[in-house]
């Protein structure tokens, strides 16, 4: 019999494996987990900023929730530098990711098995680009810094209390919209980074699993944070999915009441806000100008403990008999990608997808993305299990497929993927009674304020602003006329409310809470 009947999804941004789970378990307490207690992980500092000082930077336990700021390259030359070490061509040090040239710090072998060792550099390189400088050696250290347990105690405990995956990888060395353009589609239409605005608004056709289950008359639903205004996931889709903007989206309000009521889809992907206040956990943007402005960084970590706890506890304590419940429902609970933070797990090979033949700044799609933390929470889990096999984003894709018979893969890489459903081996299952209470931590009064500041936009909020514009300028036939480098929030905020009001005009009656 099938152990889940629903299936949830919950995905923040721009965390590695060894950044919140690396001191997740002492050396001998699970039979295996590939953490970093008990081993010696260090990077090398970039030889011109030695000076005198200590030549390597050992991973350390971090020491605010606010680490690294500012925030680290996450685009496909900055990856290749941090996992291979090189910088090619030279002149690609310390310039704008958009100023860089082919190879875009490739290495000359593409069969080179990736080094973990440019860390680093590359977050220097970034430093120095952001605030005009040379970081000190604190500065570069905060690449290599890990969370403890009792500063993340609501993922970490559902870390430990079900199922975590030590080998679990993203499926693109890049950053975000490749990403989670992967994890729906198996692809991303041969783009690996975000810019420029409207390559995946208007251009990423691939197949997505919502289609497979909508063809197959199952119900499925994104739920984002309504303070967001607009839905990420159906501006990356919006050539495949804007038939169902009007249906199929929907906010975290309705999320928890369809939880209460048992009323979930078969398949529920759920957004934090990757605004302001951000609930999604991404390192701090715009530190310059935050600097310059004497603003404090946002509380991203402390808000996206908030959203994974009032998920969690909305799923545990649902007891509908006739629908969804915390029994038949399946959480994954994971992250688009690293976001430049450092791992020591070298990525796997990865089968192209094989869906077209764009390949923008010559990656051939053959790699999979860094490791990333991944808890899969159900009762058939038992506690303090460890998964050590490789296991990739697209395995949701493939659990899907194989739960509800969905057809063969959409891509060569979801055809690779395992599915979660040999992850849930208990004989009976764990009752909810039995499940640990997280309770939500509490917004400070600082929490609020913070966000409150009409401060200045990070880089992801850039980019969903500028992917908005463009899908908005194309359905009006017309060229985009905003200078998204120049907005402010409040600027920002008022271009995407007009936008919703014309793409998502029950999103924009719903109500905030």
């Amino acid at each position: 019999m099938p152990r889940f009947d629903h299936v949830v999804v919950l995905m923040f941004e721009n965390r590695s494996f060894d950044n919140l789970f690396g001191y997740l378990y002492e050396p001998g307490e699970v039979p295996a987990f590939e953490g970093l207690q008990g081993r010696a992980v260090s990077n090398p500092v970039p030889r011109e900023l030695v000076r005198g000082g200590p030549p390597t930077i050992p991973v350390h336990p971090a020491r605010n929730m606010d680490t690294p700021d500012p925030d680290p390259g996450e685009e496909y030359p900055h990856i290749n530098t941090q996992l291979f070490g090189t910088v090619l061509p030279p002149g690609n040090r310390a310039v704008p990711v958009d100023r860089m040239e082919a190879p875009f710090n490739a290495p000359p072998d593409p069969t080179s098995r990736p080094t973990m060792d440019g860390f680093v550099r590359d977050y220097a390189s970034a430093f120095e680009v952001e605030l005009g400088r040379p970081p000190t050696y604190e500065e570069m250290a905060q690449i290599m810094a890990v969370y403890a347990r009792d500063q993340i105690p609501v993922l970490a405990t559902l870390a430990r209390e079900f199922a975590c995956f030590d080998h679990w990888f993203c499926e693109v060395p890049s950053q975000t919209f490749a990403n989670r353009s992967f994890f729906h589609a198996a692809s991303s239409s041969g783009f690996v980074n975000n810019a420029p605005y409207g390559s995946f608004s208007l251009l990423n056709d691939a197949e997505t699993i919502f289609e497979r289950l909508e063809r197959k008359g199952l119900s499925w639903r994104v739920y984002f944070d309504p303070e967001q205004i607009l839905p990420v996931t159906a501006l990356l889709h919006a050539r495949r999915l804007a038939p169902y903007f009007a249906t199929r989206f929907s906010t975290l309000p309705e999320f928890y009441e369809a939880a209460r009521s048992g009323d979930l889809p078969a398949y529920s992907f759920l957004e934090p806000n990757l605004l302001h206040p951000h609930t999604d956990m991404h390192p701090p943007g715009a530190a310059r100008l935050r600097r310059d402005l004497h603003l404090p960084p946002p509380r991203s970590m402390a808000g996206g403990e908030r959203l994974l706890a009032q998920v969690y506890e909305a799923i545990r304590t649902s007891s509908s008999a006739a629908g969804s419940n915390a029994a038949n429902t399946l959480l994954v609970v994971t992250f688009d990608e690293h976001g430049g933070i450092h791992d020591h797990v070298p990525p796997p090979p990865a089968p192209p997808p094989g869906d077209v033949d764009r390949h923008q700044e010559g990656f051939a799609f053959d790699r999979s993305g860094v490791r990333i933390p991944t808890v899969v929470v159900s009762g058939w889990v038992s506690p303090r299990t460890v998964v050590t096999g490789e296991f990739r984003s697209t395995s949701v894709i493939a659990t899907l497929r194989g739960r509800w018979d969905l057809g063969p893969p959409l891509t060569n890489r979801d055809a690779v993927a395992p599915g979660l459903s040999g992850v849930l081996d208990r004989a009976t299952p764990r009752p909810a009674s039995e499940w640990p209470r997280v309770p939500a931590p509490r917004e400070g009064l600082l929490d609020r304020a913070v966000e409150a500041l009409d401060r200045p936009l990070s880089r992801i909020e850039k980019d969903l602003v500028g992917e908005a514009l463009a899908l908005e300028a194309r359905s009006e036939a017309r060229a985009p006329d905003v200078d998204v480098e120049a907005l402010d929030r409040r600027a920002a905020l008022g271009h995407l409310r007009r936008i919703q009001g014309k793409m998502f005009p029950r999103l924009a009656a719903a109500p905030a809470d």
